[in-house]
């Protein structure tokens, strides 16, 4: 038996952070990783994705070449060992960085292995029992694989798997329409793949609102990319060397099929029984707005406490946690305002309500929209697809919340965010002066614009 002064079960983007600032602070502690340091970001989430997102990219601003009297002569070819490459280095540099981080440190004990409770003091890991008075939890998530008609008879590729592609799928069939599955799809039309989305619902990226749902489809059917909503009677069979997919009365001849239909917790596996810790129905650990559990001195931080799906959320757990018991303050999630990105091109930056949520809150609120043709700098890039919109309160002038589809949105939607976190009114920022020409100077015609509804 070893005794810790805390032990952190999964190495993603809250825990190894928060082991740190414990050994900092002249604390003995175990990390447990069954797997690969720096989580699902590092290792199959946003820095192998958005490395293959720019080479996307570049793909797609080649072929553009001549509208810009850029001529390049000959077909511009992908190769797909190049591309995947790139991603394994990006990956492979940041995981190496954590390793040799985590090694310089004499009171950080990491272990590769995979942890199971014991009681609400002890985990199990290699044969070995650990022991420490706070245990945190880390444990992230993984894809679902939905119960679909031939699903178990196809070789099927997950957001996890298909980072790992060498070759050009023939047509790509993604099954899901919400965020990693667009990312993916727009990612390989560019590669060159034909490409298919499948969305069971009604709209692209339900959460959004349905303007927002719109353009998104309207910018990936202009690539040629084909999408079905309201698919129904999804299933699947082996067609020769393809796959056949079923979508109502729709046939679809693919060569690969992404399974991008959602996540669930990794914690199913943790024995969270045996130390008495809830769970909701959907597996998710429940904690207080400290991300604290029933149990105390046991904590779940990220994917797995369901507070958040983002790296971003995921890291402020570690802050709000090392705040809280390191520095004795009093940080809360419930005041984290939510805010990310989807990373199709160009790119949504989302923060606050939606509309629609702003409408069912009962307030008076005002809207403005502006179309990114009405944007100095995207009309001189020649990339004005898509649209910034934004929410207030018409009697408190707060900014509720704001999206912006369209070139660097997921940047210029931080001015919003930093506003809004700071708690200043759209009445205050509609007078800040911006550097012309950019993209966030529009932010105060923006709000200058609001109108109620």
């Amino acid at each position: 038996m070893k005794s810790f002064d805390a032990i952190v079960i999964g190495a993603g983007q809250a825990g190894p952070f928060l082991a740190a600032r414990m050994v900092e602070n002249g604390m003995k502690v175990a990390l447990v990783e069954r797997k690969f340091l720096g989580g699902t970001c590092v290792n199959a989430g946003c820095m192998p994705t958005k490395t293959l997102v720019a080479s996307a990219r570049a793909a797609h601003v080649a072929r553009s070449g001549a509208a810009y009297g850029v001529n390049i002569p000959g077909e511009i070819a992908i190769d797909m060992k190049v591309v995947r490459a790139r991603a394994e280095t990006v990956t492979m540099n940041a995981r190496n960085g954590l390793i040799g981080w985590f090694d310089s440190m004499d009171d950080m004990s990491v272990i590769y292995g995979h942890a199971r409770f014991e009681d609400a003091k002890a985990v199990r890991v290699n044969g070995e029992t650990l022991t420490a008075p706070r245990i945190f939890l880390n444990v992230g998530a993984r894809p679902v694989i939905p119960e679909l008609p031939g699903i178990d008879d196809i070789a099927y590729l997950t957001s996890t798997s298909i980072i790992h592609l060498d070759t050009l799928p023939r047509h790509l069939a993604v099954i899901g329409g919400s965020y990693i599955g667009l990312e993916f799809a727009q990612m390989y039309r560019r590669f060159g793949a034909e490409v298919s989305v499948i969305e069971h619902g009604p709209k692209l990226a339900s959460r959004e609102d349905e303007d927002i749902s719109d353009a998104i489809a309207d910018i990936l059917r202009a690539e040629g990319i084909t999408v079905h909503t309201d698919a129904g009677n999804i299933a699947f069979a082996r067609n020769g060397s393809g796959i056949g997919v079923t979508v109502g009365a729709a046939k679809i001849d693919a060569s690969h099929v992404l399974i991008a239909t959602g996540r669930k917790p990794n914690t199913d596996d943790l024995g969270l029984e045996a130390a008495g810790v809830a769970t909701d129905k959907r597996g998710y650990i429940t904690v207080d707005d400290k991300l604290a559990t029933n149990v105390e001195g046991i904590f779940a931080l990220g994917d797995c406490n369901g507070r958040g799906a983002f790296t971003h959320t995921s890291y402020n757990d570690f802050e709000i946690a090392a705040a809280n018991l390191l520095d004795g303050d009093d940080r809360k999630v419930s005041s984290r305002i939510p805010a990310y990105a989807l990373y199709i091109d160009p790119p949504l930056g989302r923060v606050g309500m939606t509309e629609k949520q702003a409408r069912a809150s009962g307030r008076r609120i005002m809207v403005s929209i502006r179309p990114m043709s009405r944007v100095g700098r995207a009309t001189e890039r020649g990339e004005t697809k898509g649209f910034m919109k934004v929410i207030a309160d018409a009697e408190t002038k707060e900014i509720l919340g704001a999206a912006i589809l369209g070139i660097e949105g997921d940047e210029v939607i931080h001015g919003l965010i930093d506003a809004m976190n700071a708690g200043t009114t759209y009445s205050a920022l509609k007078w800040s002066v911006p550097i012309h020409p950019t993209v966030s100077e529009l932010i105060p015609t923006l709000l200058g614009d609001l109108k109620p509804v």
